[in-house]
């Protein structure tokens, strides 16, 4: 069973961010947190469920048809190189929805920076939820690639934090 406090953070955190939605089973309770709107929907019951993840929709800005046409080409020439890219790249994702941290405090340097080799068990990051601090492992062996999040931003259950070259 969800204590009301837990469930009164967990809203905190999804009115916080992008996640539209956010479905959680403790002990055969379930619990189901929905944003339509402003006003936050709580649904408690005894159920198995299957986790879910709804993004929220991004916004697209343009200057006008002469700029939607050039990024329209620009990104029809870098699709295939970004698609094998990628293909080559193991996804670090988040495990929770949280504040990511690159260091242990606001004054110590990061856990990685792009370029740095990792192992299955090197902590990368911090993710921040309910108020513990959560050491996020690469689970890989290979060389950090891109940083994609911004230190102190909010993440989403399953958003890519991490692109690493596995070895």
């Amino acid at each position: 069973m969800f204590k009301l406090s837990e469930i009164k953070e967990l809203i905190k955190l999804v009115d916080q961010t992008t996640v539209q939605e956010l479905e959680i089973e403790n002990e055969g309770s379930r619990l189901l947190i929905r944003k339509p709107g402003k006003t936050e929907l709580v649904n408690v019951q005894t159920a198995p469920i299957q986790q879910t993840f709804h993004p929220a929709p991004t916004a697209h800005i343009a200057a006008g048809p002469a700029a939607d046409a050039a990024q329209a080409q620009g990104q029809a020439n870098d699709a295939p190189a970004k698609a094998e890219q990628a293909s080559n790249l193991h996804k670090i994702v988040s495990p929770m929805v949280g504040t990511f941290y690159q260091a242990p405090s606001p004054d110590a340097s990061p856990y990685v920076k792009i370029g740095d080799k990792v192992k299955e068990k090197s902590v990368v990051c911090i993710i921040e939820a309910m108020k513990l601090m959560n050491e996020l492992e690469a689970e890989v062996k290979g060389e950090i690639v891109d940083i994609l999040v911004e230190d102190g931003q909010l993440v989403e259950f399953g958003q890519p934090l991490f692109l690493v070259k596995t070895e």
